[in-house]
């Protein structure tokens, strides 16, 4: 079961911020967007936070995303999101020498 944005973010309820427009017109777990478009804000929130990030993307790391998406099911591939999203957020992450 979806838990609401503001489990994820800083929004307090009627606090008039930008979180709470976007819970009052999609819904406190989003559910008033499709699972495509969910997967596309994934991506560009991804894409800007990345490109945000010091530092390159090693070469087989791209070989990875290929391999990744040519060698699992949809299902891996999103528990792999979860998982990717849960050390970005709270996981220590290696730093590039």
């Amino acid at each position: 079961m979806s838990k609401p944005i503001g489990y994820y973010t800083n929004y307090t309820p009627g606090d008039g911020s930008y979180l709470e427009s976007l819970q009052e017109k999609y819904g406190s777990t989003l559910e008033q967007m499709t699972k495509r478009e969910k997967l596309f804000l994934v991506s560009t929130l991804a894409s800007h936070l990345c490109v945000a990030q010091e530092g390159e993307t090693r070469d087989e790391i791209y070989i990875l995303s290929v391999d990744l998406q040519a060698k699992l099911p949809a299902s891996d591939q999103a528990g792999i999101l979860e998982a990717l999203v849960a050390q970005i957020r709270w996981g220590q992450n290696h730093e590039q020498q």
